[in-house]
């Protein structure tokens, strides 16, 4: 059941377009999310979610701010009338970006869209990405398998701060992108179109939902994403996931989720990126026997060093990319692959 707490707020800890965060007068520590709450204040009262925190979720520790009580009334003005959210007591008028741009075409042009299982490898994938072309526009669109406010992402805005990813579309449910996409076919088409990507990365927000069931995580959507890169146009480029020491056996090696979503729930042409010291990780083979993989091997040379350049501190679980190599570099080695695949300028 969902919990709430009446609080004040003790300290505004730092903001950013879209997000607060705060201290409250127990001690405890909330973000609030502007485009739904608006802003809060030093001694406001504040409701807040305490759900997450108190199950022991993977949510850092954080309460979610539900209601300013300084609010008799909230008036937050949005740029069209499609809503996010819908049908909760937070559905709001974010708008799409479908509302003023109807007449798009539908096709990707044949570029890179990199599909990823998890957030934390955007950040991996787009460093390598720019290394290996310099300057080209690469945007990240974000599902809603995951968390659903990009704001929340510290990564997406180191990403930008970087100047490694130009721009970002929200589709489905999440919210808080450069621009709003109702389906992720349609967010493809406006980070090619609008956003004049040369490239696109494609991953659902902070905090996968994973069981150690076939089908309980919301990673089988790669799947259906590669499936919607290939019927428009682009190229597909899978980022495995991977991992050399994650203690669950499901996940060593090629992840069970990468597998299912390959093997079961795509049934399109696409390139399967993987390291050259690694082309014979256990698993590959399987992938490559049950789907229409093209396997591209590349030199990823030293991932912790390529982050390092971009001040990117990048953890997956927890994990380092010196504790988890294999992780980095299957998501180094889509960045690279994805890079090969732009066409000229």
């Amino acid at each position: 059941m969902t919990t709430f707490l009446t609080l004040a707020v003790n300290e505004v800890l730092s903001e950013r377009p879209g997000l607060q965060r705060v201290q409250l007068d127990d001690g405890a520590r909330a973000y609030n999310l502007t485009q739904l709450t608006g802003m809060i204040s030093v001694g406001d009262e504040v409701v807040v979610n305490t759900t997450a925190v108190g199950l022991g979720l993977g949510t850092g520790g954080w309460h979610v701010v539900h209601w300013n009580l300084a609010n008799r009334a909230l008036h937050l003005p949005g740029p069209g009338h499609i809503m996010k959210l819908r049908y909760t007591s937070l559905q709001a008028n974010i708008g799409a970006a479908e509302e003023l741009h109807s007449g798009l075409s539908t096709e990707l042009d044949g570029i890179p869209v990199v599909v990823c299982a998890l957030h934390s490898q955007i950040g991996v994938v787009a460093a390598a990405f720019a290394d290996a072309v310099p300057g080209r526009r690469l945007v990240y669109v974000m599902t809603d398998g995951a968390a659903l406010p990009l704001a929340i992402s510290d990564l997406v805005h180191d990403l930008r701060a970087e100047e490694l990813v130009c721009a970002s579309v929200t589709a489905g449910h999440s919210f808080g992108g450069d621009l709003e996409a109702i389906t992720i076919p349609s967010a493809l088409a406006i980070a090619r179109h609008v956003l004049h990507a040369d490239a696109i990365v494609v991953a659902m927000g902070p905090g996968a939902v994973g069981t150690g069931s076939a089908l309980g995580t919301t990673a089988l959507e790669v799947g259906p994403v590669l499936d919607a890169v290939d019927a428009m146009g682009g190229t597909a480029v899978l980022c495995v996931r991977a991992s050399s020491s994650d203690a669950r056996p499901r996940h060593l090696g090629v992840s069970h989720h990468t597998h299912t979503a390959i093997t079961r729930f795509s049934h399109c042409p696409f390139v399967m990126a993987i390291p050259t010291d690694d082309v014979s990780l256990a698993g590959l083979s399987d992938i490559q026997d049950g789907s229409f993989a093209e396997v591209v091997a590349v030199d990823v040379g030293d991932v912790a060093a390529l982050l390092a350049r971009h001040h990117l501190t990048i953890t997956t679980m927890g994990r380092s990319p010196q504790q988890d190599p294999l992780f980095f570099r299957f998501a180094a080695a889509a960045g690279i692959v994805a890079a090969h695949r732009v066409g000229p300028t």
